[in-house]
């Protein structure tokens, strides 16, 4: 469902203007002004974060070793989106070496699913259960009841923020800053167009986390007033393979030629996104040129690698990340803090890539497995 966004787009730029973002000089008969202060400083925000590199293991060296005869239980919100799939899968992996008992239940996207997955979590009474890419208070009493029956939370894209959290009590949450890609996504926009784009926003509400991550975006965008936001499409993870290709069919005919940019909470809406465009004649380089702002998944990097309807993504390093899972729950186990690593923000384009089709530390596994003396 779009939702329009004149009023509050020309808030924004109102915002922009009063704030000494943007130079309006531009001739009033101009559909977009330029912004030069907003261009440069996305121009150097983008240069950065394509240049970040994770070519050295940074994250920590430290540890306990691994506390035995543990169970785990990941709660997915829906493990149709890949890059939940891929955490899950790279748990799975980890807890394999650490010799303890892994669950995977799949919430199909849905309040009603999630409830019952949590539900069958907590029966199965396990030492941690992982909240993976969602909360919302629909789950606060579950958690609470976990909590008080001693079972460890950790979070991937759970809450906002990485590290611990109070509501919910997570011992701690993993993810990328998402103030950093949000702003490296805008800015990619902004930078790629040349401070001049139409754009088409894809985000899931019914998740707080990418509903903030879209909420950033946009605020983003608002500094150059010559990104016009056409539409904000409110398509629920779940149901991004039905929805998705309709949708863009009435983009194009809603929009033509307006819609040069999209930016995505996750890169999966361009998997559905794709077909369509391409049905209706458009180039695989070409407009609208679309980034992913998470998670990065390989078949992401698949097409932007090909310059297959996505031009970039703000990958998440999500192998390691299901390895960090069990190496913060083997902390929790042991009575420590968290360790407190969050990987730095980056950019991937074909430019960048080099063929890759993920984004992850080198050596990540034999850098837990020495802390887990495995």
């Amino acid at each position: 469902m779009s939702r329009p966004v004149g009023t509050a787009a020309a808030i924004a730029i109102a915002a922009a203007i009063l704030l000494g973002g943007c130079d309006r000089s531009t001739h009033s008969s101009s559909p977009r002004p330029g912004c030069p202060a907003a261009l440069t400083n996305a121009a150097g925000t983008v240069k950065l974060a394509s240049q970040n590199s994770i070519s050295t293991w940074r994250g920590p060296t430290t540890g306990p070793t691994i506390q035995p005869g543990r169970s785990i239980v990941f709660v997915a919100e829906t493990l149709s989106n890949p890059g939940v799939a891929q955490v899950a899968e790279s748990v799975e992996e980890a807890g394999r070496v650490a010799g303890w008992n892994v669950k995977v239940i799949d919430g199909h996207g849905t309040a009603a699913g999630l409830l019952a997955a949590f539900g069958e979590a907590i029966a199965a009474k396990p030492s941690g259960i992982v909240v993976s890419a969602f909360y919302t208070n629909l789950n606060a009493a579950q958690i609470k009841k976990a909590n008080d029956a001693g079972i460890v939370f950790v979070g991937w894209h759970a809450v906002g923020n990485p590290g611990p959290s109070n509501n919910p009590k997570l011992f701690t949450n993993i993810t990328t800053k998402v103030e950093d890609v949000a702003k490296v996504s805008a800015d990619w926009i902004i930078s790629h167009s040349e401070g001049k784009a139409g754009v088409v926003a894809f985000t899931d509400s019914s998740i707080p986390f990418a509903k903030h991550k879209t909420d950033l975006i946009l605020k983003e965008l608002a500094t150059c007033p010559g990104v016009e936001v056409l539409s904000i499409e409110d398509i629920a993870i779940s149901d991004a393979e039905t929805r998705t290709g309709r949708e863009v069919s009435n983009l194009l005919s809603q929009h033509g030629d307006k819609w040069t940019h999209s930016v995505a909470i996750n890169d999966l809406y361009f998997t559905y996104a794709a077909p369509t465009l391409r049905a209706a004649g458009r180039e695989g380089d070409g407009e609208p040129a679309n980034i992913g702002a998470g998670d990065g998944d390989p078949s992401a990097f698949r097409r932007i690698n090909d310059k297959r309807y996505q031009a970039a993504t703000v990958p998440e390093p999500l192998m390691q990340q299901g390895w960090q899972i069990v190496d913060e729950f083997n902390r929790a186990f042991a009575g420590q803090p968290p360790s407190g690593y969050v990987p730095p923000v980056h950019l991937s384009t074909a430019a960048n890539s080099e063929g890759a089709t993920s984004w992850d530390p080198p050596n990540f596994r034999e850098e837990y497995r020495k802390i887990w003396g495995k």
